[in-house]
C-alpha cells in the first residue's frame, strides 16, 4: 500500500489546495474581464450601428428637402428658402463623422484624456458604495416585501 513517508503532510496538502484556488480564483477574475471587455465592444458596435442608422435617415431627408429648397428657389428667387440647408448641412456632417469618421476615435480620445489629467470629474456622489451600503439597502428593501407583500 504505501508506507506512511509516501503520503503528503497536511501543511504540503493545504498549501496545493491555497494554490489551486488562487489559481482559479485568476482564472475566474481574467474571464469576468474578458467578458465585460466583450460586452462593451458589443454595445460600442450597437452605438456605430445605430449612428449609421440615424446618418442614413437624416441623409435621405437632407436630399429631399435640398430638392424641394432649390426647386423652391427657383420658383420664388427668394434667397431665404435656401436657409434651412445651413443648419441641415451641419447636422448630417456630424452623423457622417460619427458614422463614418473619426469621431468616434477623437471622443475616445478625449475621455483618456480626461481619464489622466482630470480625474476628480470621474468620482462618483458620496463616494463608491461600501458593502455595509448595499447590504442595509438590500435588507430594508427585504422588509419592505415581508412587511409588505402586496405592494410589488
Amino acid at each position: 500500500m504505501g508506507s506512511f513517508f509516501s503520503h503528503p503532510s497536511g501543511s504540503e496538502v493545504i498549501k496545493k489546495n491555497q494554490e489551486y484556488i488562487s489559481e482559479m480564483n485568476k482564472i475566474k477574475m481574467e474571464r469576468w474581464i474578458q467578458m465585460h471587455f466583450q460586452m462593451k465592444e458589443r454595445e460600442t458596435a450597437m452605438e456605430i450601428s445605430k449612428a449609421r442608422e440615424m446618418f442614413y435617415w437624416l441623409a435621405s431627408f437632407y436630399v429631399v428637402s435640398t430638392i424641394g429648397m432649390v426647386g423652391s428657389f427657383r420658383a420664388t428667387k427668394r434667397p431665404g428658402t435656401l436657409a434651412p440647408i445651413v443648419p441641415l448641412s451641419f447636422v448630417v456632417a456630424y452623423y457622417a463623422d460619427l458614422a463614418y469618421g473619426t469621431k468616434i476615435h477623437r471622443i475616445q480620445a478625449e475621455a483618456e484624456m480626461i481619464m489622466h489629467n482630470e480625474p476628480e470629474l470621474l468620482e462618483w456622489p458620496s463616494g463608491l458604495p461600501t458593502v455595509s451600503e448595499i447590504d442595509s439597502a438590500r435588507l430594508e428593501i427585504d422588509d419592505k416585501i415581508r412587511l409588505h407583500p402586496h405592494q410589488l
